[in-house]
């Protein structure tokens, strides 16, 4: 093996080799010689082309300088860059500015010296490589450009596998764009400009476009998305897609292109290509690169500038796990069980749109599904396919809406009814007497807090008495963002921060708690997943006495408290105190707790 010095300048003319990186981790102290000098001999006449990160990742050794740390890719790719003094970049696909980067150099001369350009910006150039020793390259290239080049480290496997697709993305979009369509005459935009002889459109089935559909869905089910948002604008389109319930945008494309993938998703969706000045709902069904299945709900929608495109994505995965899974303490759990293991009564979960009412209720219905019992359901939209039970989608302009589906779900022979939303009196009478006679109903409604239910049925007419005899409980939810595994640090908490998520209640207060930082696993955000915070209702004999036509909102909560409802915010503050989650985001969430 040569001399390690060269090492120690940050610019060389070498080519990486196995040797060399075997010979810095023994210098370095993070290997056994012995392990060292054996791969190198077993590797001595190995012609594959792996790179020699690769190689020794493959070994999964122990640091010996952290032994309850596996000498990743990753943990090598940072100690190369280290070595070589070039800064470390973890590739994030969504920032990756794929048209400027990929006109820097050609995909043969990326391929030829396993470079990749990332951004281009204020006369720099950002390009990746796994080779951070290898830059006899360097100096022509910033000639050839007159662009200052700034040559940033990778991990090989993010190199390998993003550089072809930063070439693929670029060329389809290129071809899109050569296609020169022009914008869909009528009402699809606002601000219409007709150029003669420009108006060809682009067919949504050309390939370039599948290719970016394509691309689209992959990368959106790979960065957890919940939503995937296509807006049209004046001269652009926006890609945005909802990670942990923030939009994060992801890339401009220009209009016609976003209206050619608008186009080949509605197609996709089986929904009407042509008619663009209605909304319309579709849903697509496929399968990530894992092999699990995924729904997509789509809903159109005609703005001043074109159609917007919205995508839920649904996972079924989600369906099957423990409701402590969802955020349920071992209480809420029991509580939840006693209440659905009743024969006939009504079960009402409130919450704003998002606040994961649905994944509740569906995750309930899957488990209560069994081969003995029969689960029906009416929706507006049907949110996902089920096998597990019937669904039936409210059509209104047939006149089927909430309260014809519950009357002819009476007719099925149901043991279990889910009604998607309590929206008016008809839909909340036809629930109460399913309730009454002898079905269990799951139904949401769109409440601030658990009590604020029985005041909602009070105004749409419900009378007080029947409201006695069919609610058995009521859970309000929301889902507040949980702290980043990788990045979240112990931190102080003041009286006054802890006050104001628990006031007038006296809570312990923690000796520490956890708060946000910002990573590379988690966007910067110092949040990764969502977790529900819940309050639950349960009508007590007591309580039923205070529900009246003339019900008091402020006695009736004071009174269910009393009786060990735990308010939104109290069950924040104990996700708080167990490092899950912050005070600001539950007081984003969360409404006050209100007394007199």
């Amino acid at each position: 093996m040569n001399s390690p010095t060269r090492f120690l300048l940050p610019k060389t003319i070498h080519t990486l080799k196995l040797s060399d990186l075997l010979r810095l981790l023994v210098t370095h102290g993070r290997i056994d010689k012995t392990l060292a000098e054996k791969l190198h001999k077993d590797r001595k006449l190995d012609s594959s082309n792996l790179h020699p990160i690769i190689i020794v990742a493959e070994q999964k050794w122990a640091d010996l300088q952290a032994p309850s740390q596996t000498l990743t890719v990753e943990c090598l790719s940072r100690f190369v860059a280290e070595k070589a003094e070039v800064p470390y970049l973890q590739i994030d696909p969504l920032k990756l500015d794929f048209s400027a980067a990929a006109q820097i150099v050609s995909q043969a001369y990326a391929e030829r010296l396993r470079i990749m350009p990332v951004t281009v910006k204020d006369g720099v150039a950002t390009i990746a490589t796994a080779d951070p020793f290898h830059q006899e390259w360097l100096h022509d290239l910033e000639r050839m450009l007159k662009l200052r080049i700034q040559v940033v480290m990778v991990n090989p496997l993010d190199l390998q596998r993003y550089l072809p697709e930063v070439y693929q993305l670029s060329a389809a979009i290129q071809s899109a764009n050569a296609a020169k369509a022009g914008q869909i005459v009528g009402v699809q935009n606002f601000e219409q400009l007709i150029e003669l002889g420009k108006d060809r459109q682009l067919d949504a089935n050309e390939q370039h476009v599948v290719n970016i559909v394509d691309w689209l869905f992959k990368y959106a089910f790979e960065q957890r998305a919940s939503d995937i948002h296509l807006e049209p604008r004046r001269n652009l389109g926006l890609m945005r897609f909802r990670i942990d319930g923030v939009l994060h945008q992801v890339y401009q494309l220009p209009s016609n292109i976003m209206n050619a993938i608008t186009s080949r998703i509605k197609l996709l969706g089986r929904m009407d290509m042509v008619e663009k000045r209605r909304p319309q709902d579709g849903r697509i069904k496929t399968v990530s690169n894992d092999g699990n299945e995924i729904e997509l709900r789509l809903s159109t929608m005609p703005t001043a500038f074109g159609e917007k495109l919205v995508m839920r994505i649904f996972k079924p995965e989600l369906l099957v796990q423990d409701f402590q899974l969802l955020g349920f303490s071992k209480r809420q759990s029991e509580t939840w069980s006693q209440w659905t293991r009743q024969p006939n009564g009504i079960i009402l979960v409130t919450g704003p749109t998002g606040s994961g009412k649905t994944t509740t209720l569906y995750t309930t219905l899957k488990q209560l599904a069994t081969s003995e019992v029969n689960v029906c359901s009416v929706e507006d939209p049907i949110e996902m396919i089920e096998p597990a039970f019937n669904q039936m989608q409210v059509t209104q302009n047939i006149g089927l809406g909430f309260a014809e589906g519950i009357r002819t779900l009476m007719r099925q022979d149901p043991d279990i009814i889910m009604v998607g939303e309590i929206r008016d009196q008809e839909t909340a009478d036809m629930a109460i007497q399913a309730a009454l006679t002898g079905h269990l109903v799951l139904s949401t409604l769109h409440t601030n807090d658990a009590p604020s239910a029985v005041t909602r049925l009070l105004d749409l007419g419900i009378p007080a008495y029947l409201i006695h005899s069919s609610l058995l409980g009521i859970m309000a939810q929301r889902l507040v963002r949980t702290l980043c595994p990788h990045c979240k640090t112990e931190s102080e908490i003041s009286d006054e921060e802890w006050a104001s998520v628990t006031r007038p209640f006296k809570a312990k207060k923690p000796a520490s708690i956890m708060k946000a930082v910002g990573c590379q696993a988690c966007r910067q955000t110092g949040y990764r997943g969502r977790t529900g915070i819940y309050e639950m209702l349960t009508l007590t004999p007591a309580l039923r006495k205070l529900i009246t036509p003339e019900t008091d909102l402020l006695e009736l909560r004071q009174a269910a408290t009393q009786a060990g409802m735990q308010p939104l915010m109290l069950n924040g503050a104990e996700k708080i105190a167990a490092g899950q989650t912050t005070v600001e985001e539950l007081l984003k969430v969360a409404p006050p707790i209100e007394v007199d």
